[in-house]
């Protein structure tokens, strides 16, 4: 069964059976990081404190993430923490004016599964907070990578971490990715690109989170297919593939 992902599980993941929906924006076996390494990590929050999706800061006032995290919500229930490596205190919380979902993401094939995110107020960049540049070209499989966000320890482990975390993977493009290599085949589209690393792997929840590799956004966390299951890489929004149309919403917002 495809799920939507937690970041960072470790093979003991793929043994432990399903999560329930509340484990939704968790990671698993992550290591601590901190925001002044990866100042481009935001925390999509509800009005009510809730860390549910991750998200990348490009501009002063546009925030990257996946379209299906913004499904349930609308621009008044949300907010964004900024410039903190805790996700509950410090740095900044802004409000959204809006988003926009991009017109043909698919919640049954994931594809073009990425959104934009227009703050009601902009912020400049400090030391914890940076904008980061998107992607022109997909890197080819076997570039470093690291993909962060906020979650769990292990896989059942309650409560979470409020320390931002890590891991390193490394890029598998789209070609390889549908190969026979791996598992997925036909459902990696065009839009997509995955990534990987031995007994590592994104899972579900923390959706909409970055992918980085030379220090620009790659992938959107997007979906994936249980925990480190062998032959099943995490999947994520290829964001060169997505670059116009994030550009171009971004003006219109």
């Amino acid at each position: 069964m495809f799920r939507f992902f937690t970041v960072f599980a470790l093979v003991s993941c793929a043994l432990a059976g399903t999560l329930p929906d509340d484990f939704d924006g968790r990671i698993v076996n992550g290591v601590d990081t901190t925001i002044e390494k990866h100042p481009y990590q935001v925390s999509l929050q509800t009005a009510s404190g809730k860390h549910f999706c991750g998200g990348s800061i490009i501009s002063e006032d546009i925030i990257v993430t996946a379209a299906h995290c913004l499904q349930k919500y609308t621009a008044s229930q949300m907010k964004v923490r900024l410039g903190s490596t805790e996700y509950n205190t410090g740095g900044k919380l802004i409000a959204v004016k809006s988003f926009r979902n991009h017109e043909d993401y698919s919640s049954t094939t994931n594809k073009n599964d990425i959104a934009v995110i227009k703050l009601s107020s902009p912020v400049k960049q400090t030391s914890k907070i940076r904008y980061i540049a998107l992607a022109e070209k997909t890197p080819a499989t076997g570039t470093p990578a690291v993909v962060t966000g906020w979650g769990y320890k292990c896989y059942r482990c309650a409560p979470g971490p409020t320390t931002l975390q890590e891991v390193e993977v490394a890029i598998i493009d789209r070609r390889t990715c549908a190969s026979s290599e791996y598992e997925y085949g036909s459902e990696i589209m065009k839009t997509m690109v995955c990534a990987y690393a031995v007994n590592k792997d994104s899972c579900q929840g923390d959706s909409g989170g970055p992918l980085v590799s030379g220090n620009k956004l790659v992938g959107v966390v997007s979906w994936g297919e249980g925990c480190a299951k062998p032959g099943y890489p995490g999947v994520y929004a290829d964001v060169a593939t997505l670059r116009s149309w994030v550009e171009n919403t971004a003006n219109e917002l």
